[in-house]
């Protein structure tokens, strides 16, 4: 029925959509991937190894520094309790299938956990649901079993409908895309093992960076502290 409802929208406002979208486009401000390492060691204890693996988000987008972005706030929240030697593999505009290649054109080492940091992009390119679990379901083998990873951790897609770049009733319709897609993915996930992480953080403008689009330092301080309390509660 959501998806009935989804769809019916869209062809009503269809021609409205299109012309969003392509301001949205042209007029959104773009942000840098922010400097800073993509990988070291960190952190005094038992030897952890972590892979980020993702899109803009996780490449930290809206954060002036790496260690201001997902993977610092991640790691520093780690080191205090493991010896972490980290890694970051993320582009912005990445899709679950374009991801897949990347991965595959890496030297697969061996990862106690990965962090999967997608989605958004999933839901504005308007990839199929079928073709994006499909994906998903490839992306999760491949780290199993070519990466040896001991956990596979994934978050949820935000709330797009609460994205201040985004215009209604624009916002409004990927907004119900993403929470259909969402309760799919939670549950693929839970099917092939993987960890699911809802995405909570609150989307407050204090929370968001300049370009309405992505979070800032403080949404990536708390991501960071809530996966990092996922992974130390097992």
């Amino acid at each position: 029925m959501n998806w009935l409802f989804e769809n019916i929208a869209k062809l009503i406002l269809s021609p409205l959509l299109t012309a969003q979208a392509l301001k949205v486009r042209k007029t959104a401000t773009t942000l840098p991937e922010p400097p800073g390492h993509r990988f070291g060691a960190q952190g005094t204890g038992p030897n952890l190894s972590l892979m980020i693996v993702g899109d803009s988000s996780a490449s930290g987008v809206g954060a002036p520094h790496q260690t201001e972005a997902l993977s610092g706030q991640l790691v520093s929240a780690l080191g205090t309790s493991y010896h972490v030697r980290w890694r970051l593999l993320a582009r912005t505009g990445s899709t679950t299938r374009t991801t897949l290649p990347l991965l595959k054109s890496q030297k697969p080492e061996q990862t106690d956990i990965v962090l999967v940091v997608l989605g958004v992009n999933d839901v504005t390119s308007q990839m199929p649901l079928y073709r994006l679990l499909a994906c998903r379901a490839e992306l999760y083998t491949l780290l199993f079993e070519k990466w040896g990873a001991k956990r596979v951790i994934a978050t949820g897609i935000p709330p797009i409908d609460r994205f201040p770049l985004l215009p209604n009733p624009l916002r409004w319709v990927l907004g119900l895309q993403a929470r259909r897609f969402d309760h799919a993915l939670a549950e693929q996930a839970a099917s092939m093992g993987v960890d699911y992480m809802p995405f909570d953080v609150p989307l407050t403008p204090e929370m968001m960076a300049a370009d309405g689009f992505h979070p800032g330092p403080n949404a990536y301080y708390l991501l960071g502290r809530k996966v990092a309390a996922q992974i130390l509660h097992r």
